[in-house]
């Protein structure tokens, strides 16, 4: 009898058991939900001028960062330290030595960023120099000749008048006379060595491929935050006249 009482009593339970377990399941699942949802990042609505500058500073902040090399930077214990700072939290790492971590890993960080851009600007020349139609001269400069003009050519001390498209290795346009719907004059010594080389190889009428290496262009330093140091440049020249 005390058997049979127990096994009804077991019967009776398992249900119960089950659906306990089932609304276990439930609540995880809809905790893993939750954790998930955390951890994306969360979307802000600039509504005031204070959200505005807060977001524009860390746009400014985030650019000049990429742009030094930073970009490896774990923008999790950034944010981290940010919030520490602003709340008055104890640091985990205080100002002075997180003065002297930075500026060796940004260091550190441009050296390899621009080493993989002088090697990126080197190969892509090695691998142009061999297509068809290109030309290399002893500087190192590289053309090839889309338009042949029958006008005169310009010397170190002529002004010329030009349309140009001026490109990144990986076709990001930098600088266009063309978009701007206006064609520039200026001396042809008072531009980079690239273009001083390749104005007076070129005709009035001419229009141009030309690829610059670093070290005719811009080189270490780069130019205005949209070319980066050691790049190879691409320009579309068209000599319109000789002044």
């Amino acid at each position: 009898m005390k058997l049979f009482v127990f096994c009804f009593s077991m019967i009776i339970a398992l249900p119960l058991f089950a659906q306990s377990k089932k609304e276990l399941q439930a609540e995880v699942t809809k905790l893993k939900a939750e954790i998930e949802q955390l951890k994306k990042p969360k979307d802000i609505v600039l509504t005031d001028t204070v959200k505005k500058a807060s977001y524009g500073l860390g746009v400014l902040v985030a650019s000049n960062l990429k742009t030094q090399g930073g970009d490896s930077l774990d923008v999790e214990a950034l944010t981290i330290a940010i919030r520490d700072v602003y709340q008055n939290k104890t640091l985990k790492i205080e100002q002075q030595e997180a003065m002297t971590i930075v500026q060796q890993y940004m260091q550190q960080a441009a050296a390899k960023k621009n080493a993989k851009l002088r090697e990126g600007s080197q190969i892509f020349l090695k691998e142009n120099k061999t297509k068809e139609g290109v030309i290399s001269t002893a500087s190192g400069l590289q053309y090839k000749v889309i338009t042949a003009g029958k006008g005169k050519a310009p010397k170190a001390t002529d002004n010329v008048t030009v349309h140009y498209i001026g490109k990144l290795v990986d076709g990001t346009v930098f600088d266009s006379s063309v978009e701007r719907g206006e064609p520039v004059t200026f001396g042809v010594s008072e531009v980079i060595p690239g273009w001083t080389e390749a104005l007076q190889l070129m005709h009035e009428g001419d229009k141009w491929q030309v690829f610059i290496p670093q070290e005719l262009g811009y080189g270490e330093r780069g130019a205005g935050g949209q070319i980066p140091p050691y790049a190879a440049l691409i320009f579309e020249v068209e000599l319109i006249k000789v002044n």
